[in-house]
C-alpha cells in the first residue's frame, strides 16, 4: 500500500506540473489554478482507467494482428496509444475546469504532450519511488528504535520473532503474509 500512494501522490505531483506547463505553452488551453483539481482526474485516470482502456483496445487489436505487417502493427499500437491519451484528456477537460478552445490545438495536440510527459515520469518513476521508500523505511526504522528503547525495561529479553509478529498483527489485524502482500503493492 505504501508504494501505491508514493506512485500515486509523485503522479499527482508531475501531472500538476505537466498540466501547468501545457496551459503555459498552449494558448488554446488554460489550466491555471483548475491544474489541482485537473491532476486529480488525470492521475486517477491514468492509474484506473487507461490500464483498462489499453487492455480492451489492445485486445481488439489483437484479433487482427495476422494481416498486418511489423510497421504496421507498430502504427496500430501508437494510434490505440494515442487513443487512450485523447479519452484521459477529454474526460481532464469535461471534469475539471479546465478550458479548451480549438480542436487540433486543444484536443490533439495535448495528448501528444501528456504522452511525451509520462514516457519522461515512467523513466524517472521507480527511481523517485525507491528513493521515497528507503527514506521512509530508514525514518520508521529510527522511530521503531526510539520507541523501543523507551518503552522497553533494560533486563528484559528480546522476544521470539513468533512474539514479535503476534503483536505486530495485534498492532495492525494483518498477518505477515497479509502486510507483505500489502507492501507489494
Amino acid at each position: 500500500m505504501k508504494n501505491w500512494l508514493i506512485r500515486a501522490v509523485s503522479l499527482y505531483v508531475f501531472n500538476v506540473v505537466v498540466l501547468l506547463l501545457i496551459g503555459l505553452l498552449m494558448r488554446s488551453v488554460a489550466v491555471g489554478w483548475n491544474a489541482l483539481w485537473a491532476a486529480v482526474i488525470l492521475t486517477l485516470a491514468t492509474l484506473a482507467l487507461k490500464p483498462t482502456l489499453l487492455k480492451a483496445f489492445r485486445g481488439a487489436a489483437a484479433k487482427s494482428t495476422g494481416s498486418r505487417t511489423k510497421i504496421g502493427e507498430k502504427v496500430v499500437q501508437y494510434v490505440l496509444v494515442f487513443v487512450v491519451e485523447l479519452i484521459v484528456w477529454v474526460l481532464t477537460v469535461l471534469l475539471s475546469g479546465v478550458n479548451v478552445s480549438g480542436w487540433f490545438w486543444g484536443y490533439v495536440l495535448p495528448p501528444l504532450y501528456l504522452l511525451l510527459a509520462w514516457v519522461i515520469y515512467d523513466q524517472i518513476d521507480d527511481r523517485i519511488e525507491a528513493k521515497t521508500g528507503e527514506v521512509i523505511g530508514s525514518v520508521s526504522a529510527r522511530v521503531g528504535r526510539r520507541d523501543a528503547k523507551a518503552s522497553a525495561p533494560s533486563s528484559s529479553p528480546s522476544p521470539s520473532p513468533a512474539a514479535k509478529a503476534g503483536r505486530d498483527e495485534l498492532n495492525d489485524g494483518l498477518t505477515p503474509e497479509q502486510r507483505r502482500m500489502l507492501d507489494e503493492l
